[in-house]
Formats: C-alpha cells, sequence, structure tokens
C-alpha cells in the first residue's frame, strides 16, 4: 500500500468517527464527472490527493475547520476570489490557487495547483493588506493532510495553536508565501 493510499484510508477512518460527523452525516460521494465539472470550471486540474478525498470519502463535509469544500464550491469560490480581486485590485487572488477549507473569520485553507507538491497556503485577510494575508501552512498536501490526522497542525488543539494564533508568525511559526504577488 502506498504513502498515500494509506493517508486515504487514515482520513476516512477520521471522517467516519468525527465528532462532528454524529451531528452533520456526510455528504455523498462526488464522482468522476463533478472533478471533470470542477476542473472544467477551474482551467486546470485539482490535486490527485484532494479528489480522491471527495471520491473516496465523501463530496466535502469532513476534515479540520468546517471540513473541506465540496468540489463545486471550490470551484465557485476561486472564480468569486479572482472575480473579487478585479474589483478591488489591492486584494489580488493568486491564479491557481482555491480555496479548499473555510476557517471563518475569512480566513481560508488553499491549495497551490501550479505547485509540484500542492503547496497548502494560508490565506489571512484580517492581517490588513494582501502582502501580509498570505502564509505557507504546510509544502505539500499530503503534509497538511497528516498534519491534521496525527493533530500537530496550528489549527488542531493538540497543536497547542489556536486560530487566532495564525495571524502572528513567530507564535505559529508558519512563514509568509514570498511567491505570492509573482503569481498575480
Amino acid at each position: 500500500m502506498t504513502e498515500t493510499e494509506q493517508l486515504l484510508n487514515r482520513a476516512a477512518a477520521a471522517a467516519r468517527t468525527s465528532d462532528w460527523q454524529h451531528e452533520y452525516p456526510l455528504p455523498p460521494l462526488a464522482d468522476p464527472s463533478a472533478v471533470a465539472d470542477a476542473e472544467a470550471a477551474l482551467g486546470f486540474a485539482l490535486p490527485s490527493a484532494l479528489t480522491a478525498l471527495h471520491m473516496r470519502i465523501a463530496d466535502g463535509g469532513f476534515g479540520p475547520g468546517y471540513g473541506l469544500l465540496p468540489l463545486e464550491s471550490i470551484a465557485a469560490r476561486y472564480a468569486s476570489q479572482r472575480e473579487a480581486a478585479l474589483k478591488e485590485p489591492d486584494w489580488p487572488w493568486p491564479e491557481g490557487v482555491v480555496p479548499v477549507v473555510d476557517w471563518g473569520c475569512g480566513m481560508l485553507a488553499c491549495v497551490d495547483c501550479r505547485s509540484q507538491e500542492a503547496m497548502v497556503l494560508l490565506f489571512e485577510p484580517n492581517a490588513g493588506e494582501a502582502d501580509h494575508a498570505w502564509y505557507v501552512d504546510a509544502p505539500s498536501f499530503a503534509e497538511w493532510l497528516t498534519a491534521w490526522l496525527d493533530g500537530t497542525a496550528w489549527h488542531s488543539e493538540e497543536g497547542g495553536e489556536t486560530e487566532q494564533d495564525a495571524d502572528a508568525e513567530s507564535d505559529d511559526g508558519l512563514k509568509p508565501w514570498e511567491e505570492f504577488r509573482s503569481r498575480i
């Protein structure tokens, strides 16, 4: 069994046993046409591990924060963020960076679909300006997912950090995303 398969199995087990799922049942699985529709709307491919989660566990509704967004919502939120950036040029949205988890208060976990490892970024608009709103959450989607499952992520209770700490680089260890401006 590959590392990716093991990770998907761990995520499936966590999704089935989480306290959240006792209140809110998992949505149905995404089918290949849902993946194709989302990717067609985006104009680029989503990371295979992300689509595998949606096709094997549920089309969103599980995971950290308020759970992974459904594929349709990922595509719609990306389009909305890119459109809003045209109206507010001081808040540009980088190409190929899709929101995957809504943390609340405007904060989003995003996947850089143009990076080979599907880097995960934290968008924290409460910082006040776009140049200080982007942080590297994990160098890869697999590492981000592992940190959630292990309870070591900044947003995990076991990780010792809270969502309020996310805007303070020295407190949570998140580093600014240096490539932000080059990706607009």
